[in-house]
């Protein structure tokens, strides 16, 4: 089971409060994780990546165990912890200014 945090906004946008909780066949990459969301929870389609091309939408950003995996690919694995279920998969709207 992954456990998925969303932003605030997508919460509020997919009816969820707290963490989600995903099942992702073997191996779990950050692309089979938001297959399962965007399939669990059709009003997300789009609102992460691009239909068409997959790719990550401006200002969202991706994390796990401590490490931005925004620009890995989305087919690498993700670490051992996240897909044990031990630390969440985090998906986290950018801030900008200063």
């Amino acid at each position: 089971m992954i456990r998925v945090v969303l932003p605030a906004h997508l919460r509020t946008l997919a009816r969820v409060e707290g963490e989600v909780e995903l099942r992702v066949a073997a191996p779990a990459t950050r692309s089979s994780v938001l297959d399962a969301l965007e399939a669990g929870y059709p009003v997300l389609r789009g609102t992460i990546r691009d239909h068409v091309t997959h790719q990550r939408r401006a200002f969202l950003r991706f994390f796990a165990c401590g490490q931005d995996l925004s620009h890995d690919p989305p087919d690498d694995p993700l670490p051992e912890a996240v897909t044990r279920g031990e630390e969440p998969f985090l998906i986290i709207g950018a801030i900008a200014g200063g």
